[in-house]
């Protein structure tokens, strides 16, 4: 932050009368001199590569993100080539990005590609929608960035933005599609280059510089146009979004290490090999229950464990 605090008058909360400050323009000139070069935002960057990476970017940081995009699409290029491969493949080629579901999700997704879509991503948002594992945020990315539509895409980089450069307020609180939505849409500028940049750039500035913690308000394109800046950067007072639990000793961490065990083999896993993986038997059960639930396992004490469709 930065030192320009209470000298300034407490903004309007945008209403049926209040104007919002332009904030697309500077956003969009500083995102053209300092976004990140990434593979996604590349002329040329597939629709099908624009879906895999938002759903590999989902709880996962970039850097991660990018070495195993390139593999994954030097694999399976199309929808179609990964669902001419078994599920078990997509979710040994996940490794270790974490929630391995999202692999499945894509396998499945793909399938439905080449079953309804003749194998193209389409582009319409409510179909992209009836693509399994597909939320409201993937389809309007994918829409908006492989396609150029004009749609809000709200992460919560964006919804922090939006909280306190528009509404005053430091923290975003829980997600809400009634509110997040309409108030990204009243920052887009109407035509169709300008809000797919203006989209990318609020993420971008939420990634960056409008951190969580300790913002850069001092390099900030919109420092003078921001409204929690201009009410002298109030507490948060409101409800807050819930906090991921701690990852080390949850279930998650011993799903993680059954799904570690299962990648590594060609033959199934014994029951004996599993048990080595935790000490605590009661959780070890209940995640690999957990496992076979979700469909990311498959199999039982007697023939072994395998990945789905192995």
């Amino acid at each position: 932050m930065d030192s320009a605090r209470a000298s300034r008058p407490n903004p309007p909360r945008p209403g049926a009368d209040a104007t919002l400050p332009d904030l697309a323009t500077p956003l969009v000139d500083w995102f053209r001199r300092e976004g990140r070069d990434l593979p996604w935002r590349r002329a040329g960057f597939p629709a099908w590569g624009t879906l895999v990476s938002e759903i590999m970017l989902q709880q996962t940081q970039v850097a991660r993100v990018v070495p195993r995009l390139e593999q994954w699409l030097t694999r399976w290029p199309t929808p179609a080539a990964l669902a001419a491969d078994p599920p078990s493949e997509a979710v040994r080629a996940w490794d270790r990005l974490g929630y391995p579901r999202r692999a499945l999700a894509l396998h499945a997704a793909a399938t439905a590609i080449v079953e309804r879509h003749g194998g193209v991503v389409p582009s319409d948002v409510d179909d992209l929608l009836a693509l399994p594992g597909i939320g409201d945020y993937t389809a309007r990315a994918v829409a908006v960035f492989a396609y150029g539509l004009r749609h809000p895409v709200v992460d919560v980089n964006v919804r922090r933005v939006l909280a306190r450069a528009v509404l005053g307020d430091g923290e975003a609180g829980p997600a809400s599609a009634k509110r997040d939505l309409p108030l990204m849409e009243s920052v887009l500028p109407a035509d169709l280059e300008g809000a797919a940049a203006t989209n990318a750039a609020v993420m971008e500035l939420g990634a960056l510089v409008c951190v969580s913690r300790a913002p850069a308000c001092d390099v900030c394109p919109i420092a003078d146009r921001c409204a929690w800046r201009a009410a002298g950067y109030p507490s948060h007072d409101g409800p807050r979004a819930p906090k991921q639990a701690r990852f080390a000793g949850s279930d998650r961490q011993v799903r993680g290490l059954i799904m570690a065990e299962l990648r590594a083999s060609d033959v199934p896993v014994t029951v004996d090999e599993i048990v080595m993986v935790w000490p605590d038997g009661v959780q070890r059960a209940r995640a690999l229950a957990s496992l076979l639930r979700d469909g990311l396992a498959a199999g039982d004490d007697t023939a072994g464990y395998t990945l789905p469709g192995h």
